[in-house]
C-alpha cells in the first residue's frame, strides 16, 4: 500500500458509519433515544504530539491517539494500531465496536482504541521502540490495569506491547503485569494470545458450517489479509483440512483454484516479504479476491473491504470478518438482500480481546494457564456468543449484524441505566 493509498482506505468516515450501525440497532430494538445520544458519543478522545530522534539525526514529530468509548461495564480494552492512513474518526470508530464487541463476550470491559499515524515497516527498531516509548509516556495517565489496557493491533505486536509495559511500569517504580495484554510469555503475557483472534475466527465458521449440516473438508475459503490474524487463520484452516484457495497481503493476491500450500505461502512470504511469485499459485488483485467464487469469505486486512460498489459481484456464500468493519452499511443490505450470511466482526473477531482479557485476569492474579485451558475457555465463551447471536437472529429474523450489535447495545444500555448518571 502506497502513502496515498494508506491515506484515502477509508472511503466513508468510519465514525460516521459507527454512528449509523448503532442507530440502525436502536431503531430495530427499540432502544430509549436518550440512551443513543449516550453510546453514539465518545467519552474521551486525547490527541497527542509524539517526537523522535531519527536514526539519521532528524526529529520527526508523529501524530497518536487514545480514545475510550466507554466504561459502563468495566475499564477500557482496546488495540493500538500503528498505520500510516489511520484516522482519528477511525480510532472512535473502533472504539465504540470494542464496547459491542466486549459486551457480546460478556466481558467486564469498555471499548476503547489507540494509533500513532506512522508507518511501522519503514522505521528502524531503534526508531520504532522510541515512537513507542515516547507514544506510552504521552498517554501514560489515560492508561493502566483498572482503566485502560492496551493491546496489540494493525502494526504493533508483542514487542511493541514489551515496550509499553516497561516505560509504564518504569515509571510507577515497579512492574504492572495487567496494563497491557499480548505481551511476550516472558514478561506476564499468555500462551495462545497470539492466534487468539484467528482462533475464534475458525470457532465462528465451524459452528456456521455445522448450522448448515457442513464441514471443514468441503469448504473452499479466500482470505484477504495474511498478517498476524490471516496467517495464523490459514494455517489452522489447513490443519482442519479446508482449502484454501486464496491469500493476499498489501500487494496483491495469490489464487490456486485446488488449493494453496499454506506452510509454503507462510515460508515465502517470510522469505520474501510479500505473496507476490508464490510457486504453483496465479496472480490477482485484492479487488478481484473479494469477487472470487468460494465458499467463505474472509476479509483479514483494513476496513471498508466490502461495499456497495462490489457487493453485488460477492459471489461467496459466507463472510466472515475477521476485520474490524470489514463490510459498511451499504454493502451489508445488499449482501443481506442476497441471502449472504455475514458473520459480524463483534462476533468474529472477538477471540483476541477475549485471550487477552485472559491475560489480564492471569496479570492480576500472578498465576497462569495451560494452553489448553485457554484454547477451551476461548472457544466456550466465543460459541457462546455465537450461539445467542443466531438465536437472536432467528427470533427477530434479522441479519447476524442486528442481532450482535443488538445484544451488545441492550447490555451496555442496560448497565448504563442500572448505574445512572452522575452526579
Amino acid at each position: 500500500m502506497s502513502t496515498t493509498e494508506a491515506a484515502t482506505h477509508l472511503r466513508e468516515n468510519p465514525y460516521a458509519l459507527a454512528r449509523a450501525q448503532l442507530q440502525r440497532v436502536a431503531d430495530t430494538f427499540g432502544v430509549d433515544p436518550n440512551l443513543v445520544a449516550v453510546l453514539s458519543e465518545c467519552k474521551k478522545t486525547v490527541e497527542v504530539s509524539v517526537p523522535v530522534a531519527m536514526d539519521d539525526g532528524t526529529t520527526k514529530v508523529f501524530e497518536g491517539y487514545r480514545v475510550v468509548h466507554n466504561v459502563t461495564r468495566g475499564p477500557a480494552k482496546g488495540g493500538i494500531r500503528y498505520h500510516p492512513g489511520v484516522t482519528r474518526d477511525e480510532v472512535k470508530a473502533l472504539a465504540m465496536w470494542m464496547t459491542w464487541k466486549c459486551a457480546l463476550m460478556g466481558l467486564p470491559f469498555g471499548g476503547a482504541k489507540g494509533a500513532v499515524v506512522c508507518d511501522p515497516k519503514v522505521l528502524a527498531p531503534d526508531e520504532l521502540e522510541r515512537l513507542t516509548r515516547r507514544y506510552t509516556t504521552e498517554i501514560i495517565n489515560e492508561i493502566g490495569p483498572e482503566k485502560d489496557i492496551p493491546a496489540p493491533d494493525v502494526g504493533t505486536n508483542a514487542q511493541v506491547m514489551a515496550w509499553i509495559f516497561d516505560t509504564y511500569s518504569m515509571n510507577v517504580g515497579h512492574s504492572v503485569l495487567g496494563v497491557v495484554t499480548g505481551k511476550p510469555l516472558a514478561i506476564g503475557g499468555s500462551v495462545g494470545r497470539d492466534g487468539a483472534t484467528a482462533r475464534g475466527v475458525l470457532y465462528c465458521i465451524r459452528t456456521a458450517l455445522q448450522k448448515e449440516g457442513r464441514r471443514f473438508p468441503d469448504t473452499r475459503l479466500a482470505i484477504q489479509g495474511f498478517g498476524n490474524v490471516g496467517r495464523n487463520l490459514a494455517r489452522l484452516l489447513s490443519e482442519e483440512g479446508a482449502r484454501v484457495i486464496a491469500l493476499s497481503d498489501t500487494r496483491g493476491a495469490v489464487v490456486n483454484q485446488y488449493g494453496i500450500d499454506v506452510q509454503a505461502a507462510i515460508a515465502h512470504k517470510s522469505e520474501h516479504g510479500a505473496l507476490e511469485g508464490l510457486p504453483g499459485t496465479e496472480e490477482a488483485t485484492n479487488e478481484e479476491l473479494i469477487e472470487l467464487e468460494c465458499d467463505v469469505l474472509v476479509p483479514a486486512a483494513l476496513e471498508q473491504a466490502i461495499t456497495a460498489d462490489n457487493a453485488p459481484r460477492v459471489k461467496a456464500h459466507m463472510i466472515c470478518e475477521a476485520a474490524n468493519g470489514a463490510t459498511t452499511p451499504g454493502g451489508d443490505e445488499i449482501l443481506e438482500d442476497r441471502g449472504v450470511l455475514v458473520l459480524p466482526d463483534v462476533v468474529a473477531n472477538a477471540g483476541g480481546v477475549v485471550v487477552s482479557y485472559f491475560e489480564w485476569v492471569q496479570g492480576l492474579q500472578e498465576y497462569f494457564w495451560k494452553e489448553y485451558e485457554v484454547n477451551a475457555k476461548l472457544n466456550d465463551i466465543v460459541v457462546r456468543a455465537f450461539e445467542e447471536t443466531w438465536s437472536a437472529r432467528e427470533r427477530f429474523g434479522t441479519s447476524m449484524r442486528m442481532a450482535a450489535y443488538g445484544l451488545a447495545v441492550q447490555r451496555v444500555a442496560e448497565a448504563t441505566v442500572t448505574r445512572g448518571l452522575y452526579p
